[in-house]
């Protein structure tokens, strides 16, 4: 499996308009709610900010990546979110988020999440790529920018 199978163009969102995380995590799960990923939006909204009360999912450089899993996932799926201004996602380096990663997926696979969150890390842990990402204004060119990226690493077993 890979990054961009479950990152679609139309899960990407500009700009984000929310101005807490709630918010914004809340826009996120809007953006994969008509996909049938999962049964109860409050649902998986619950499990991300539980999921934020182990640990900040700000995880600095200007990005986050909020991610459950829950019961009600049928699959797994990543939104992606600009936001022009940034958001306080109590981030390690306390700086705010304008790259936030919304992972969602079943309870039974922890091993592809992680790896699913690993393979996000990776990609944006680059300074040119998350400026690309930035300067970008269509989902369809943030989804070209992670495909090239992407084909520099190996596939994800599923």
């Amino acid at each position: 499996m890979k990054l961009i199978d479950v990152l679609k163009p139309e899960y990407i969102k500009i700009p984000l308009t929310g101005s807490t995380k709630e918010a914004v995590i809340r826009e996120l799960i809007d953006v994969l709610a008509p996909h049938a990923i999962f049964e109860s939006r409050e649902q998986v909204f619950q499990a991300v900010i539980e999921r934020e009360k182990i640990m900040t999912t700000g995880v600095g450089n200007g990005v986050a990546i909020p991610h459950c899993k829950h019961a009600s996932c049928s699959d797994f799926a990543i939104a992606l979110g600009i936001h022009p201004d940034g958001v306080d996602f109590d981030s390690i380096d306390n700086q705010p988020a304008f790259l936030i990663f919304l992972l969602v997926g079943p309870e039974d696979k922890p091993g592809l999440h992680i790896r699913l969150l690993s393979r996000i890390s990776r990609i944006i842990s680059k300074p040119d790529v998350r400026q690309r990402l930035l300067s970008q204004t269509s989902p369809e060119a943030i989804h070209t920018i992670l495909k090239e990226e992407e084909s520099k690493f190996f596939e994800i077993a599923g």
